[in-house]
């Protein structure tokens, strides 16, 4: 039978056919894309899919997202091993925001995963992951599969977060595997326990944020490896004679020359005055004069006080102790 008989959209003008694609939410498109060779094609030849984000999920239960313009739609396709879930399907809003969620049984969830993830590369015409979250204690025994698969089929990721959620789990190898392997264009988060203090897997540079959970393995030599905008190292075992040597490299403009804040665990100012900035020039700032400086996610904020030290070239890095409920933090922001 002709498809344009049983499907009446096909017989419209392309632009007509692509306001009512502007209409369809991702789900309705990657649908229609799969009915016949002729509606993938169709599917295919939009121009409007830049405003789409495209988010990969490898855990438990795999998913392929899609979401559209400004974030108003977003719909997950979830594969699991769990035949209860077989077709449920839930549907949240607010805010003038709508997420559909669908769950789809398979006895291959890895394999099917893979098939949707292609499809919609194909559909949507991307080259880059928007968001990739990865859990590497999953599925380990297929994570380098896995990992080839993405760089296969996509060029790069823009924002990676990396899990695990069974911490005795060593993930190291398959981890140093992933970012040798992976580019990363913008940010990376990771969240996992690396058990190697010598993990020698590479880091990313020129990204706008990475954050590192238990960064025990980032000493003195990797942290002059990273050369990102926004960093966060939590649980480091940095020195304060190697922070000092960091410090007066970076007023020598001999590394880390794009950061622009830099987050640690909670230490005293006074402390670190005395025990990092001892032969340093340093100027203790009143707490009355406050400035607006760079903190995360391309943000500013209102400070006060603070002590200043001077790169050679005029820059300025600011350290603060920022309190919360829970914990403080330990701020340097260049400005």
């Amino acid at each position: 039978m002709d498809a344009s008989k049983q499907f009446p959209i096909l017989r419209l003008p392309f632009l007509a056919i692509e306001e009512v694609f502007k209409a369809m939410d991702p789900f309705e498109i990657i649908k229609f894309s799969m009915i016949s060779k002729r509606t993938k094609g169709i599917a295919k030849n939009m121009s409007f899919y830049s405003k789409y984000s495209i988010q990969i999920n490898y855990d438990e239960e795999p998913q392929v997202s899609v979401v559209g313009p400004k974030y108003m739609t977003a719909c997950f396709h979830i594969f699991t091993s769990n035949k209860e879930k077989n077709g449920k399907v839930e549907d949240r809003d607010w805010d003038d925001r709508n997420e559909l969620l669908v769950w789809k049984y398979s006895d291959n969830p890895i394999e099917e995963w893979k098939q949707l993830s292609k499809h919609v590369l194909e559909i949507f015409k991307k080259q880059t992951i928007d968001v990739l979250r990865m859990t590497m204690d999953a599925f380990v025994d297929q994570n380098v599969s896995i990992i080839d698969f993405l760089k296969t089929n996509w060029k790069s990721v823009n924002d990676c977060h990396l899990y695990q959620t069974r911490q005795e789990k060593n993930v190291d190898e398959h981890t140093a595997y992933f970012l040798d392997n992976i580019t990363i264009n913008a940010n990376l988060l990771s969240l996992l326990n690396i058990k190697n203090k010598h993990f020698d897997g590479k880091i990313p540079k020129n990204l706008k944020e990475i954050h590192i959970e238990n960064s025990k393995w980032i000493g003195y030599e990797r942290l002059l490896e990273i050369d990102c905008k926004h960093v966060t190292l939590e649980n480091d075992e940095i020195s304060n004679k190697e922070w000092n040597l960091f410090l007066k490299k970076w007023i020598a403009m001999e590394t880390n020359q794009n950061l622009v804040f830099l987050e640690l665990d909670y230490t005293d100012l006074e402390e670190f005055r005395d025990r990092v900035l001892h032969d340093i020039p340093y100027e203790v700032v009143s707490e009355e004069v406050s400035r607006i400086v760079p903190c995360h996610y391309n943000q500013t904020q209102k400070m006060n006080g603070g002590i200043d030290i001077r790169r050679i070239d005029g820059k300025t890095a600011t350290f603060f102790v920022r309190h919360s409920i829970w914990e403080g933090s330990f701020w340097m922001c260049i400005h």
